[in-house]
């Protein structure tokens, strides 16, 4: 391939990324689910970022997931920087866990393994952060945060990653497919610049989980 064949081929992928950006956006605005218990809000912008991770890589798709909940935080967000934070964690968790299970080979089978574990991983680190962040956000004991886990928390989280994981599934064939006949899907990938770069998004997400609970001790530990 040319050096003008892979510019283009580039340019074709950035379009496409813009294009599936923009669609997590207006999906965002307009078919969120806010004030669920008072504190929660569902939207299904995960799932049409985690379709970019499986088309793009783990990179593309964390590079997404951040523009998005950026114009979140600018436009329709009241809650600020640490909004940004408790927005951006999940997507990028659902997003990352993902893709790169789905990366390694990809079927349908490691798609399912993917967001599984995807979910999963989003579940307990939303729990996590939850108990770290919203006493300090909303100046409530964290006692009171706990008491919300099982009623409110932890449910709304498994149905929101169950609904998004069951929207991949059902449009990311199709997503493929236009994505194809406009031929802005690249026809190749760099496998080997692929996994390095899925190594240093591991690196990150180990890093993450470790500073997840050092902090999750030390709240215990009456230390914060």
């Amino acid at each position: 391939m040319t050096k003008t064949e892979k510019r283009t081929q580039r340019i074709k992928m950035l379009c496409a990324m813009a294009m599936l950006t923009a669609l997590a956006i207006v999906v965002d605005f307009f078919l969120r689910i806010p004030n669920i218990g008072g504190i929660l809000t569902y939207e299904p912008k995960d799932a049409v970022l985690t379709i970019g991770a499986f088309i793009f890589g783990v990179v593309p798709g964390l590079i997404m997931s951040f523009v998005v909940c950026l114009v979140e935080m600018l436009t329709i967000s009241t809650t600020g920087p640490i909004g940004l934070l408790m927005n951006f964690l999940p997507s990028a968790v659902f997003v990352v866990v993902s893709s790169l299970i789905y990366h390694r080979r990809k079927t349908l089978s490691r798609a399912i393994i993917g967001l599984v574990a995807g979910s999963l991983s989003m579940v307990i680190i939303m729990l996590l952060w939850n108990y770290i962040i919203t006493p300090i956000y909303m100046g409530v004991p964290r006692e009171a945060v706990l008491e919300l886990f099982l009623p409110l928390i932890i449910p709304f989280n498994v149905i929101k990653v169950a609904l998004n994981s069951a929207l991949v599934l059902f449009l990311y064939k199709g997503v493929v497919t236009a994505l194809r006949k406009s031929r802005l899907i690249p026809t190749r990938e760099d496998n080997d610049t692929e996994k390095k770069k899925n190594t240093i998004i591991m690196v990150c997400a180990s890093a993450l989980l470790t500073v997840t609970f050092i902090l999750v001790l030390l709240i215990f530990a009456k230390i914060i």
